[in-house]
């Protein structure tokens, strides 16, 4: 699926630049440059496509780029389309270029809120009741950190700052911590940042689909074990396929990612995970991706905490995964019979930095519940 999205920017970008390119040459400033030749008006118009597209690449990487031409390519389409409309209605064309205008400044400003909603982190809070007896619980969840991308390993210490401010009980980070591009440097000083943290239960931790690595310990220089020791090494506990009991009336149970299974492994299934375990008290399950909703609900667990989609990332498209059958859900919180599903869109991003139909975010979550039962 990834080689045909990449494949479809790389086509996608080659045509914008040619159509962006034949845009630019109807600027008379362009004309008048180019002494009126059409040929030379499409050269000058090419170099200012491409001059955009490396002055994003340099600041932003080169599919960073790509989306912005991409985008340019979109709203101008839609400028030219509108201009034409306009044109109709009048009987009559402007004399200068708006709808060229537009498009740039219209793009600049969408991109520019696209950025900062991505680079910079919000919090978002629920508030979950239950009938069971089992008190109150604050978790603070984060997920897709991808440390390096938006913020290296020590800038990740700020953020777990803003975390340690909420007070609580349980911090989860529900995966995608690295990526394949994270070195092994800012995954150290990620890990002695999570190390800071204190909570009444403690840190615990489940792998996402980029944090073991998909080209090898070469590329990066070290691998998943080597981050489960770092982690270890801060006090962060580490759950693949176990589950532990949290403060005696809470289950908190973490999966192995499902892209285990896409790898030829097994993870156990969430009827295994739930066998055996008390049904008077609540169940938390660490998923990164949010794929397994009906097992899930079937099973009877409480809470599913999940990453993983960016929440979606673009608007009109944000709820393309959910579309296409890879997601059950793209953004926020659902009730499934008496399973709460909340999925964040991430403290990060992964290679893309814009964000234009959600934002960056840690979440906090109040389980209120009834108060415990004391046994003599």
């Amino acid at each position: 699926m990834w080689a045909l999205i990449f494949g479809g920017l790389i086509f996608g970008s080659i045509l914008g630049v040619l159509y962006i390119s034949s845009r630019f040459a109807k600027f008379s400033f362009v004309r008048k440059a180019a002494g009126g030749r059409r040929w030379a008006c499409f050269l000058i118009g090419l170099f200012l496509t491409v001059l955009i597209g490396l002055a994003v690449k340099e600041c932003l990487g080169t599919i960073n780029a790509e989306i912005a031409v991409l985008h340019l390519v979109i709203v101008w389409l839609l400028c030219d389309g509108i201009a034409a409309l306009v044109n109709r209605k009048r009987k009559k064309k402007f004399e200068r270029y708006y709808a060229g205008m537009f498009a740039l400044g219209v793009t600049a400003v969408y991109l520019t809120c696209g950025w900062y909603l991505s680079n910079h982190v919000w919090r978002t809070a629920y508030v979950l009741k239950t009938d069971k007896n089992v008190g109150n619980l604050r978790i603070v969840q984060f997920a897709d950190s991808h440390v390096g991308n938006t913020f290296d390993g020590e800038e990740f210490l700020d953020h777990v700052k803003a975390m340690q401010e909420e007070n609580p009980d349980l911090v989860v980070v529900t995966g995608d911590y690295v990526d394949d591009d994270t070195s092994k440097e800012d995954m150290a000083a990620a890990c002695r940042a999570l190390g800071t943290l204190r909570t009444t239960y403690g840190v615990y931790y489940v792998f996402g689909n980029h944090d073991k690595g998909y080209y090898g310990p070469e590329y990066r220089g070290y691998d998943g074990g080597d981050l489960i020791a770092e982690l270890e090494k801060n006090n962060v506990t580490v759950l693949e396929d176990e589950t532990v009991l949290i403060g005696q009336q809470f289950y908190l149970i973490g999966r192995q990612d499902r892209s285990e299974e896409q790898r030829g492994n097994r993870r156990a299934s969430m009827q295994e995970m739930m066998k055996d375990l008390d049904a008077d008290k609540y169940s938390i399950v660490l998923d990164h991706q949010p794929y397994d909703y009906d097992a899930q609900s079937a099973a009877g667990v409480d809470l599913v905490l999940s990453g993983h989609t960016h929440g979606g990332h673009f608007f009109p498209i944000n709820s393309m995964g959910e579309w296409l059958g890879i997601d059950a859900k793209t953004y926020g919180l659902e009730q499934r019979e008496d399973t709460n599903f909340i999925v964040t869109s991430g403290i990060s991003e992964w290679a893309i930095q814009f964000r234009t139909g959600c934002k960056s975010e840690y979440v906090v979550v109040d389980i209120q519940g009834n108060t415990p039962v004391q046994t003599p």
